[in-house]
């Protein structure tokens, strides 16, 4: 698929190994790639990034076949993936890092993510008010290497076995027709 067909889309909801295994599971998503945005620090290290100092979130930046998998179907994904509803925080990751945000590349994904949060909201899936960022993406950051693929190559880290694997699994079962094909 040539580039021109992709669309890219931009989240951060707690830490970004967690984010790029639950998005790597689907079709039509090209490349996951983890790295850094939203701050004032120009090329920012991930040891920068935890100190919560820079003002940037983790995030993914998701290259996606939007005949194949829509920006809706991943924002669905996305607030299935983790609470919205916490602000700085996803359960023990604590900071302005790990914030639930949105980074919009145009007006259609701004438009899009309002929808899909009042569509969230109104379902009533989460018991406290969505806490959800959307905001322009200004600077992409890619992380450092040894962050691609980290579930992949780390299965039995401790962290990617009780945190992420889960997440993993419930993309897994709750979007089984959105899988890729083994």
């Amino acid at each position: 698929m040539s580039s021109s067909q992709c669309d890219t889309a931009t989240l951060g909801g707690g830490c970004f190994w967690c984010l790029e295994a639950a998005f790597q599971q689907l079709h039509g998503v090209e490349r996951v790639q983890s790295g850094y945005a939203g701050g004032d620090t120009p090329t920012p290290t991930y040891q920068e990034v935890c100190s919560g100092t820079t003002g940037h979130a983790e995030v993914v930046q998701v290259r996606f076949d939007p005949k194949a998998i829509t920006y809706r179907e991943l924002l669905e994904v996305f607030f299935t993936i983790h609470d919205p509803t916490q602000l700085n925080r996803q359960g023990n990751d604590v900071g302005t890092q790990y914030r639930s945000v949105i980074f919009v590349h145009n007006d259609a994904q701004r438009e899009e993510a309002h929808r899909v949060i009042d569509r969230v909201a109104a379902a009533g899936l989460w018991s406290g008010p969505i806490v959800t960022e959307i905001t322009p993406l200004e600077t992409f950051y890619p992380a450092e290497g040894y962050h691609d693929d980290y579930y992949v190559r780390n299965p039995t880290q401790p962290y990617c076995q009780v945190i992420v694997a889960p997440k993993v699994a419930k993309v897994r079962s709750t979007f089984f027709d959105k899988l890729r094909a083994p």
